[in-house]
C-alpha cells in the first residue's frame, strides 16, 4: 500500500525554492514557502545581514515540506503563480491566473494596485491559491 504523501500532488518545489534562495537576502524564498513574517524580516535586514541567508540553505527542505503539509494542491500551480506575481505582479498577471478578472484589470490600469497591492500578494499568495484549488476540488 502506498503511502498517503504519495499520493498528494506537489504544491512548493525544492528546486525552485533552491534559485529563489539565489536572491534570499531579499526574503524571497521565505515568501515562496509561506513564511511572510520572516521573509519581511530577511528583506528589511538583507537576510540577517547574510547570516540567515546562508543558514536558508540548510532550512529548505524543511521548508518545503512545511509548505506541502500546509497548502491545498490543485489545478492553480504554486510556483508559476509565484513566478507571475514576482515579474508581472505589477500588470496582475497572477491575478488573471488565479481567475480574479476584476482584481486582474485593477492591478493592470493601476499599477498592482499602487504597489500596495503586490505587498499584499506577498503576504497572501499561498493561501490564495489554496482557497482557489479548494474550491475546485
Amino acid at each position: 500500500m502506498q503511502n498517503q504523501a504519495e499520493h498528494r500532488a506537489e504544491t512548493h518545489n525544492l528546486l525552485l525554492g533552491y534559485i529563489i534562495w539565489l536572491f534570499g537576502f531579499t526574503g524571497a524564498h521565505r515568501f515562496y514557502y509561506g513564511r511572510p513574517v520572516t521573509g519581511t524580516i530577511w528583506f528589511c535586514t538583507l537576510g540577517l545581514c547574510g547570516i540567515g541567508w546562508i543558514v536558508d540553505a540548510f532550512l529548505l527542505p524543511g521548508m518545503e515540506r512545511s509548505a506541502e503539509r500546509r497548502y491545498v494542491p490543485g489545478p492553480v500551480n504554486y510556483s508559476l503563480a509565484w513566478v507571475l506575481l514576482t515579474y508581472l505582479g505589477v500588470f496582475g498577471i497572477h491575478r488573471f491566473y488565479l481567475g480574479k478578472i476584476w482584481t486582474g484589470l485593477l492591478y493592470l490600469l493601476t499599477g498592482g494596485f499602487f504597489a500596495v497591492g503586490i505587498c499584499y500578494d506577498f503576504w497572501t499568495l499561498n493561501g490564495q491559491i489554496s482557497e482557489v484549488n479548494q474550491a475546485n476540488r
